[in-house]
Order: C-alpha cells, then sequence, then structure tokens
C-alpha cells in the first residue's frame, strides 16, 4: 500500500495480552515501508520486551518519560507532533480512560495529547469490559474529538470467557490506518451501493448453479470507496473475502435475496456499482430433499431470474448507475448494446476468457463505455488500481453532469 509508504507513525502498545500482536502489526507496517516509532506503557513492558520491537522497526523505543540514560526525554514528546499517525494497539480500557479525560502521566498518555495528527485506537480487553457504561462513555468522547476508535471483534477471550474484546484482525487496522492517511476524500458525500460475487440458485439442499465469480473486483471498489470516505453498502453473494472494514455488509446467496437487498438499500445511494455476476437464471423448482444419485439422467427446467440491474436503472431516481458486463468476444460492440439495453450511465466490460484477468484473477483490463459516448480502455492492472480508475471516471462524470444541469 502505497499510502503507508515513508509515512512516519507511532504505534502505542499498552498492557493487554493481546501486545503480542502489535509484533505482528509493526511487522506488517514496516513491511508497508512506513516509518515506525513504537512506545511502550510500563505494563506493556510485562508481555512483551522493547528489544522485539527496537529489531523490528529499527529505532529506539519510547518508554520512560523522564529516562535518565535519555539526554533528550523531553524532545521525544515532539515525535508525536511531527507523527503522521498515532496507532494505539492494543488500546486497554485504561488509556481509553486517560485519553478521554486529558490525563498524562506516562510517555505515551502525553505523547497523546501532543498529538496533531490521526489517532487510531484499537481496543483489547477481556469480557464485559467493552460493554461497560465508562468505557462506552470515554469512547463516545473520544470519537467526538475525532479519534478513530475501531471496534473489538467477539470471540474467545484471554480469560476463557468469550465475548465482545478481542483485537481486530492486522489487515483491518492496517486498512483502517490507510482511510485515515488517504489523500482523497472526494466520494466524502456518496452513499455507495455496491453488488458483489456470483449468487446460488438452489437445485436441491446441496447442489445449486452458480458462476466463477470471485468477488474480488467489487470489494476492490467496495475498499476504494471506502478510503475516498464513501459510506458503503456491499451486497455479496457467496465468496472467501472478508468484508471490508466499515462497510455495511449484506451477504446473500441467490438473485432474488440480492433483488431485494439492492432494492431495501436503493433509496438511500447515490451511486450504485452492480459488479455481481447475478446467475441469469434458476431451476424452475428446488428439490426440497437431496436428489438421489446414480438417476440415468437429470434434466432441469430453468426459469428466469430478475433483471436487477434493469429494475435499478428505471427506480434509481437520481444515483448515478454502473454496470458490468463479462463477455467472451466482441467487448465493445456487446458493452455498447449493453449500456443502451440497460439504461444505465456507465458499463464496465471485460474478456473473461483470457487468462490471468476476470474471474478468480487478482489482475483485469477492462473497457469503460458511458452513455455520453465516451471510452476508455485499461490496460491490464491489479484490481485495486481498476477499482480506483472507475471511480476515477464516475467522479469526473458526475461532476459534468452536475455543472451541465447548473448552467
Amino acid at each position: 500500500m502505497e499510502a503507508l509508504a515513508g509515512k512516519s507513525l507511532i504505534l502505542g502498545v499498552t498492557g493487554s495480552i493481546a501486545a503480542y500482536k502489535a509484533v505482528y502489526l509493526l511487522r506488517e507496517l514496516t513491511r508497508l515501508r512506513a516509518e515506525v516509532t513504537v512506545c511502550l506503557t510500563r505494563h506493556a513492558r510485562k508481555f512483551v520486551g522493547p528489544l522485539t520491537f527496537r529489531t523490528l522497526s529499527g529505532r529506539p523505543v519510547l518508554s520512560g518519560l523522564f529516562d535518565p540514560r535519555s539526554a533528550d526525554a523531553v524532545e521525544h514528546v515532539a515525535v508525536a507532533e511531527r507523527a503522521d499517525a498515532v496507532v494505539v494497539a492494543p488500546a486497554t480500557a485504561n488509556i481509553l480512560a486517560k485519553a478521554a479525560h486529558g490525563l498524562a502521566d506516562d510517555f505515551l498518555s502525553t505523547l497523546l495529547l501532543a498529538a496533531r495528527g490521526p489517532v487510531l485506537f484499537v481496543p483489547a480487553m477481556d469480557g464485559g469490559m467493552w460493554d461497560h457504561p465508562a468505557v462506552q462513555a470515554n469512547v463516545r468522547t473520544l470519537r467526538s474529538r475525532g479519534a478513530t476508535v475501531l471496534e473489538p471483534d467477539a470471540g474467545a477471550l484471554a480469560s476463557g470467557l468469550a465475548g465482545t474484546g478481542r483485537l481486530p484482525e492486522i489487515d483491518a487496522i492496517v486498512e483502517t490506518l490507510v482511510r485515515l492517511l488517504s489523500p482523497v476524500r472526494d466520494l466524502a458525500a456518496e452513499r455507495v451501493l455496491i453488488t458483489a460475487g456470483p449468487t446460488r440458485e438452489a437445485i436441491d439442499p446441496v447442489r445449486y448453479i452458480s458462476n466463477r465469480s470471485s468477488g474480488k473486483m467489487g470489494y476492490a471498489i467496495a475498499t476504494a470507496a471506502l478510503r475516498r470516505g464513501a459510506e458503503v453498502v456491499l451486497v455479496s453473494g457467496p465468496t472467501a473475502i472478508a468484508p471490508p472494514p466499515g462497510a455495511v455488509f449484506v451477504p446473500v446467496q441467490s438473485a432474488e435475496e440480492m433483488r431485494e437487498a439492492v432494492l431495501q438499500h436503493l433509496p438511500a445511494a447515490t451511486i450504485v456499482i452492480k459488479a455481481a455476476a447475478v446467475a441469469d437464471y434458476r431451476p424452475k423448482h428446488a428439490d426440497a430433499a437431496k436428489i438421489k444419485s446414480r438417476q440415468e439422467g437429470l434434466v432441469l427446467e430453468l426459469a428466469p431470474n430478475p433483471d436487477i440491474l434493469k429494475e435499478v436503472a428505471a427506480r434509481r431516481g437520481a444515483a448515478f448507475l454502473v454496470g458490468f458486463a463479462a463477455e467472451t468476444s466482441d467487448v465493445a460492440a456487446h458493452a455498447a448494446a449493453k449500456l443502451r439495453d440497460k439504461g444505465i450511465d456507465l458499463l464496465v466490460a471485460n474478456d473473461v476468457s483470457r487468462a490471468g484477468i476476470g474471474f478468480d484473477a487478482d489482475e483485469n483490463e477492462v473497457l469503460l463505455v458511458d452513455r455520453w459516448g465516451g471510452s476508455e480502455h485499461l490496460s491490464r492492472r491489479p484490481k485495486s488500481a481498476i477499482a480506483e480508475a472507475i471511480l476515477d471516471r464516475v467522479r469526473a462524470l458526475r461532476d459534468r453532469e452536475r455543472a451541465a444541469a447548473s448552467r
């Protein structure tokens, strides 16, 4: 992620059993070429020693506010003013309380008062603590002042209890940090509805009709939109991808379920991007019991699924509508025809017969065609880059359309 390359970060580590996970976070941040200075609280040192963090970061570890061994201990506080962001992970209930009430009795709490850039708290605490009214009040206070506080994950905790309090996954922490440092926030006023992945149309309780869509393209668009400040609703068929943190995630199975979810969220959307590979047909009758094997033959009678894209085009109001087309030949001609037939603003078409792009791949190569007669070829590149280019095109077309309407 180029967004973190060269960024000056402070990683604050507090006294939680999850402190060992801060080592993995540090390793990932340095892999992304961020310049990370670690600040350990006194209790954090009981869990992980400073040598580990110094070795991985290549920098001195900050700890004692008045360390007699450091000639410039007070100067260390100035690193907070120079830092692009401060990340506290894990953040205990204690550090959340200190930060909320402006206490500065150790190096980390003092740094937090001096910080000028974004501050991200990543809580981790044992059963019941996260839901305590005092903790929730402190979280509200921090958020009202502009800090970002992630929601902890639910699951098994160190005490043996189960509940909400686990440190979020490293990928989710990094992604949130990337968004905080993103230089482009041009979609901050937009509510983007995105569909992704395949649908599954049941034959019986075991079997279904589907396709090869992995969902990677739609998820990449959702991630890019979130980084650019948009509110995102992601309606997704079954995939192996974790939804991007911060998105409203709506999992579905069938085309009919996807239609219902899309229509439910459509009224609030300002941009709709239909990247899902929706099945065109479904079995007319799905068996309630498993069809026994070793039959001489099986005939499936198929019925057409609803055309979600066309229905959304008719009901979208002022929302900007983007469709996708997976083709195997004559991509440009088929794209132009689908654009007209569906009544949409922008169509993204690609040749899925080519190896290494489209379904299941990490890269794509697409043709963008719009209803104003424009077209743009995006050469082969990572789907994350394709996603950014699609959003750039959407933004440019919307700006042009709004400018024309105001004249």
